[in-house]
């Protein structure tokens, strides 16, 4: 059966700086689209992150590209299993050099809390309640 993939692809200003940084958040690199000016990020069989000098990011859009750490385009936000896999992940993210991105959200059926990689992108991990998905 077909699955969707989704491969985000992200400027960066330090390729290998960004691969350090997810490496350490516990996800591969894919050496076979990895070059020395674009990373590919495995988060999850359909998930993957291409992180892209800004020159070669360019290379794919006409438009200005934006400065993360100034202005938002866009939220990632990553599943994760369980409460205390939410703050694994981000705690992790925060020791590699991420930074914190706005005050957890517990709702009780669902918890999530977000940080700034690098490059200022945010990403958001959350667990909700199978439950309350079920409805």
């Amino acid at each position: 059966m077909y699955q969707q993939m989704i491969f985000v692809n992200l400027p960066v200003v330090d390729v290998e700086a960004s691969k350090k940084f997810f490496t350490e958040l516990g996800y591969t690199i894919n050496p076979r689209f990895t070059t020395d000016d674009c990373a590919c990020v495995v988060i999850s069989d359909t998930i993957i992150a291409m992180l892209l000098s800004k020159q070669r990011y360019s290379d794919f859009t006409k438009k200005e590209i934006a400065d993360a750490t100034r202005t938002s385009e866009v939220l990632l936000c990553l599943s994760a299993e369980s409460r205390d896999k939410v703050d694994e992940l981000v705690d992790r993210a925060l020791a590699a050099g991420g930074s914190v991105s706005g005050e957890p959200q517990d709702h009780g059926f669902m918890y999530g809390r977000s940080f700034d990689d690098l490059d200022g992108h945010t990403w958001e991990v959350m667990w909700m309640d199978p439950a309350a998905v079920q409805g």
